[in-house]
């Protein structure tokens, strides 16, 4: 579980972004954060994800505090515990397609041999395995999200966050993602949330919250 308590956060001291924010995210079940453009739902999940810290409150993943944590030890949680899917995938142009997937668990601590293991078989069960040694402005859009997934599930994290991640997707592609969240927060009893402002999506989450 996530659990979220009076958080509050701004980029700047005089705009204040999310204010005494105070949610819980269950395991096993897929929710949807939405509300306005511009209200926080990304910034919530960097929060949460720990690539930023709040200016008040407390994070809880697993029952662990990671507020006030040294910069060691949130690094090593986001690598091992956490699993980021982005909208527009966030891929690094210069490594090849299997080089993105893998490169993450190097902070993980799981062996190159055993990534790569992982990474073939989730790439060809999403159907990206022949782009394995394409770079990423070689594959599609889509491609592209479907290699983001496979980073994200790579270390088995126990926390998914995705922002958006049907945003620039076709239909087709769009179902593969969600069905991929849903199948692992159902069968993997992980915790999923999405930031998302398409009804399409909310439909196939088991919460929906707004900001």
């Amino acid at each position: 579980m996530v659990e979220v308590e009076g958080l509050s956060f701004g980029y700047r001291r005089s705009e204040t972004i999310l204010a005494d924010v105070t949610v819980a995210f269950p395991s096993g079940t897929v929710t949807a954060v939405t509300g306005p453009s511009g209200k926080g739902k990304s910034t919530l999940l960097y929060l949460i994800g720990l690539l930023l810290s709040p200016w008040e409150g407390a994070i809880r993943i697993g029952g662990t505090d990671t507020v006030g944590l040294p910069d060691r030890i949130r690094s090593r949680l986001r690598a091992e515990r956490i699993g980021f899917v982005f909208q527009d995938a966030a891929l690094d142009a210069t490594r090849t397609v299997i080089d993105n997937v893998v490169e993450g668990s190097v902070y993980s601590g799981m062996s190159r041999r055993t990534a790569r293991r992982r990474a073939v078989a989730l790439m060809d069960r999403f159907g990206v395995g022949l782009r394995a040694d394409h770079k990423p402005g070689e594959v599609s859009g889509g491609q592209a999200q479907r290699v983001a997934l496979c980073r994200a599930l790579l270390a088995d994290p126990d926390v998914i966050l995705a922002d958006e991640p049907t945003g620039n997707l076709d239909v087709g592609t769009a179902q593969v993602v969600i069905d991929a969240l849903r199948d692992a927060a159902h069968d993997e009893d992980k915790t999923v949330i999405v930031a998302t402002h398409d009804p399409d999506v909310m439909d196939a989450c088991d919460r929906v919250w707004e900001l």
